[in-house]
Parts: C-alpha cells; sequence; structure tokens
C-alpha cells in the first residue's frame, strides 16, 4: 500500500472517530464547520461540508498527538489531574482569585475556612499536597507542567494557640479542597508557609470566586479567637522567617485596694480608660471620640505596670494586645489586630525603648513615629485605647509634642510618700506578722524608695525571720516540719537587719534595681541610682 493509500486511511479513521476538540465529540462535522468560518469569513459550500482535505491530516494529527502527550503527563500528575476533574474541560481557563493573611492569624483563616466548608448544601474531597514550595499557587497546579512532582496526601497539620488555658486548633500546612456548592463546582487552596497564610479559591465565574475569599474573611473575623482576650507578641524563633505569633496571656486580677496611688490620681486614670469604656453608647451618641492615648511616666518600680494590670482586669471581654521587650517591633501588627477586635486596647511597656528604634524594614522613622501614626490613623468612633509606660519621659516630649493629640492624658505616677509606704507594707506583708516596736521608724528609714523596694524589704525581713525560728544546724524546726502552716513573726532586730543590707553603700546596685533613691543616712552613687 503506498503512502496516498495510507494516508486516506488515516484521514477515514479520523472522520469516523469525530472531532478530537473537548466538549465537541457530539457534533457533526457540518455544525462544527458552521461554528467555524473559514479564513475568508465566509461558510463552506455545501458540497464541501463532509468532504475532509488532505491538509486537516497535519492538524488533526497533532490535536491526536497533544491531547496523548497531556494525558500521559496527566498520569505524573495527580493533582493537575483531579483539578482538571473537578473544574472541567476549561480548567486551564478558570479565573483564580487570591488573598493573604499575616501569619499570626493562621489560625482564624482556619476556623473561617472551616465554617465555609460547613455551610448548607455544601460538600468538598480535601487532600494535603507535598512537594509543592510556597510561592506558586493554584493556577500553576492547573495549568503548569513543572508541578508534575506534586502528590496527594493527607493534609499535614501544626498545633497552634486558639485560646487561653493551653487551647490549640489543627491548622492546615498545605491543603486542597474540591468543593461542590449547588451548581457551582470550585477549588479552593490553602498555604501556611512563612510569615503569610494564603487562600485561593478557583471558580467559572470570577465574581463567585471572590465571594468565596470575601465570606472566609468575614468568617475568620466573626470566630477570631484573639477577640476578648490578653494576647502578647511573639516570635517563632525557630519558624520559618521568623514568623510573628500571638500567644494568650491570663487576665489580670488586681483588686483598686491593691494600687497604692494618691486617691485622686488613680481615678483620673480611671475615668480616662475604663470610663470611655463603660460610657461607649453616650459618647458616641453625643458625637465625641473613643480612641484615647494615655502615659503613666515615673521612676522604675513605682507602680506602672501594676496599675495596667489593674486597668486590664477592670474590662473583661475586651481585646488587648501587649507589647514589650523584643515584641515591640510589632506596633503594625498590634494596632492591626486591635482595629479589628474593637472595643480593645493596645498596651506597650517601656515605650521609651523604641524612641529612638528604626523600623528594619524602612529604616527612616523610628517606631515611636509609626506608633504615633497607627495612633492617629483610627477613626475618631474607634473604641480603642493606648496605654504606655516608660521610665524616661523626657525622651517621649519632644515627639509628642510634635504630634499633638495622639496622647491626650499623662499621669505621673510619684514614689510613694509616708502614707503609700505604710499602706505598701499592710500590702506586702500578706500573712506575715510584723512585731515591730515603732513601724515609724521603719518608714522614716524608706524615704524616697519604691514599692518594689520595699516588696524585696518585706522578704529579706521574713528570711531572717525564718534563720532564726529554724534554729542552727541540721535538725531545726523548718528540718523537723514543725514550722508547716505557721506563718512567720518578723521583729525589730530582722526589720534593721534587712534594712541595713539594702541601705548598705555595697548594695547600691541593687538598691538601684529596686528602684530605691538614696535613703536617709545611705549617700548613694549618682551613676548607680535612679537619679
Amino acid at each position: 500500500m503506498g503512502w496516498h493509500s495510507r494516508r486516506i486511511r488515516i484521514v477515514t479513521w479520523c472522520a469516523a472517530t469525530g472531532p478530537l476538540d473537548a466538549g465537541s465529540a457530539a457534533r457533526p462535522v457540518a455544525d462544527r464547520d458552521r461554528a467555524y468560518p473559514s479564513s475568508m469569513g465566509t461558510m463552506r459550500p455545501a458540497h464541501l461540508e463532509s468532504r475532509l482535505e488532505l491538509a486537516d491530516v497535519g492538524r488533526l494529527a497533532r490535536r491526536l498527538l497533544r491531547r496523548v502527550a497531556v494525558a500521559a503527563r496527566t498520569e505524573d500528575a495527580p493533582v493537575q489531574r483531579a483539578l482538571w476533574e473537578h473544574l472541567g474541560p476549561q480548567a486551564a481557563d478558570v479565573p483564580v482569585v487570591r488573598a493573604t493573611w499575616p501569619g499570626y492569624d493562621r489560625v482564624n483563616v482556619q476556623l473561617g475556612l472551616d465554617a465555609w466548608l460547613a455551610g448548607p448544601g455544601r460538600r468538598h474531597e480535601l487532600a494535603g499536597i507535598t512537594g509543592f514550595h510556597p510561592g506558586p499557587g493554584l493556577a500553576d497546579l492547573i495549568q503548569n507542567e513543572q508541578w508534575r512532582g506534586v502528590r496527594m496526601g493527607s493534609p499535614a497539620t501544626d498545633l497552634l494557640p486558639a485560646g487561653p488555658d493551653g487551647a490549640t486548633l489543627a491548622c492546615w500546612q498545605c491543603a486542597l479542597c474540591l468543593v461542590v456548592d449547588g451548581q457551582r463546582r470550585l477549588a479552593v487552596l490553602l498555604q501556611a508557609s512563612g510569615p503569610e497564610v494564603c487562600v485561593e479559591a478557583a471558580c467559572a465565574d470570577r465574581g463567585q470566586a471572590r465571594q468565596v475569599i470575601d465570606e472566609i474573611r468575614r468568617l475568620s473575623i466573626e470566630r477570631n479567637v484573639f477577640r476578648g482576650h490578653v494576647v502578647s507578641f511573639g516570635g517563632e524563633v525557630f519558624g520559618p522567617r521568623h514568623q510573628e505569633l500571638l500567644s494568650f496571656l491570663q487576665r489580670p486580677e488586681v483588686g483598686r485596694e491593691q494600687v497604692i496611688l494618691p486617691p485622686d490620681l488613680l481615678e483620673r486614670i480611671e475615668r480616662q480608660v475604663v470610663g470611655v469604656a463603660r460610657h461607649v453608647s453616650w459618647l458616641r451618641a453625643s458625637g465625641q471620640h473613643l480612641k484615647r492615648g494615655v502615659l503613666l511616666h515615673g521612676p522604675p518600680g513605682t507602680g506602672k505596670t501594676h496599675t495596667v494590670r489593674y486597668l486590664l482586669g477592670q474590662m473583661p471581654g475586651v481585646t488587648v494586645v501587649v507589647l514589650t521587650g523584643t515584641a515591640l517591633n510589632h506596633i503594625g501588627a498590634a494596632c492591626s489586630v486591635a482595629r479589628t477586635l474593637q472595643p480593645s486596647m493596645v498596651v506597650v511597656e517601656d515605650v521609651d525603648l523604641i524612641a529612638e528604634q528604626r523600623d528594619s524594614r524602612s529604616g527612616q522613622h523610628p517606631l515611636l513615629f509609626q506608633l504615633l501614626n497607627e495612633m492617629d490613623g483610627l477613626g475618631e468612633d474607634a473604641d480603642v485605647a493606648f496605654l504606655l509606660t516608660t521610665n524616661r519621659a523626657d525622651l517621649l516630649e519632644p515627639a509628642l509634642a510634635q504630634r499633638p493629640g495622639r496622647v491626650d492624658h499623662a499621669a505621673e505616677i510619684p514614689l510613694p510618700d509616708a502614707d503609700a509606704r505604710r499602706r505598701l507594707m499592710r500590702l506586702y506583708q500578706r500573712d506575715l506578722v510584723l512585731d515591730l516596736a515603732s513601724a515609724a521608724a521603719v518608714i522614716a528609714r524608706t524615704e524616697g524608695v519604691t514599692a518594689s523596694f520595699l516588696k524585696e524589704l518585706l522578704r529579706r525581713a521574713a528570711m531572717y525571720a525564718a534563720e532564726d525560728a529554724a534554729g542552727p544546724g541540721p535538725g531545726g524546726a523548718a528540718d523537723r516540719g514543725d514550722a508547716k502552716g505557721k506563718p512567720l513573726t518578723v521583729r525589730d532586730a530582722h526589720m534593721t537587719a534587712a534594712l541595713d543590707e539594702l541601705l548598705d553603700s555595697r548594695n547600691r546596685l541593687t538598691r538601684a534595681l529596686l528602684g530605691g533613691h538614696a535613703a536617709q543616712g545611705s549617700p548613694a552613687s549618682p551613676n548607680l541610682v535612679t537619679p
């Protein structure tokens, strides 16, 4: 048989098996010709409708080979094959909508996606993705042949904090959901690698894909696990690119009687922080702004942090984001959380530490300016409070003066006066028995010290009392268990010994670390004592 005869047979076989284009198997040749007019823009004559030309052989053969090659490749691309089978023959043209969240929001994104998948009339198949490096997305899985090595399996998960008292939630690392939602077929891909969480939705209708992303975002906010809790930023030291994480803190329970401050000072702080939170409806109805900034300043050890703890305990249900230490560079993220989860509060301790520190990403402005800009960027009706503490108000004053209105109340937490020191002694005494001939002498010798100093003074006096009660050498009362359940009694000798030890010139650094000024009869070095 000659080449020409073999060619005629190929043409005849192709005509018998029908067209190779996807979705056109049931369409006769005449219909296909009418659907695709010739290059001249006219319809084929009737006597050519059922006749194949030899020039068609090459085109049909190429299509056949392409189909065979694609089929062979998809055998080695299970994820691509699953997507094509689920989304249909036009999978390569399906639009993809993408959204990202910061890494600390990963647990909330998981909750939002879980809630969306569980919606009425919605069912899905779930598969984990392995061998898929972060960066490429759902469109690459559908179209790009370089991901033929990607495989499907059970989704890998990480246990992430989801509430106080150790509550956790299993969150997917990289998972593909093939979703059937009524008449719609969708694919949703979640990736959680690096500092961001990414969710992509593929659907024949781009508007519907965008609705899916918007609904997942809404549900993630609605079910946000940080709402109403006290949380703190930290870094996952060994995680990818030092991913930002939020951890849960216990809301402090500090009674008002435990805050030893001048009464009018505490009342003004309470009115500005707690009072606004309690009267939101009236203030909003009267057109008054809700956002506020309060600065607590004063020497170390005077009770600024203790006052903050008291205020947090007075605001149950308010979301609180605490920034301190190395977490101070997460100002932008903290303000974003506070803005989303109103009513809320941002606590920045030792804010003077960021007065000169610059953001490593921009390198242009001190982080303090970023904080002030974030405070100014909130709307006046935003129920967000900023509570700042500092030992060096002088470092902040120039920046605050240049941006008036960000901090609307500055409260100086003073060194305790004689009456306050007496109340602090009673507070820190707890179950300790004080058998002193003259408590006034102790109060007089502690002029210029802080609450931290007095707390340590009582502990050291208790140690002297314990050594006396135990007796010398092994076999003393403490070793025999005679002291079990019995509070210690501190007498004048114990208190005098503790005071002498702390006020000794050789303990200037210890006294400075406790926030103590030079006390009577004990000159202090200006290099070691807080001025």
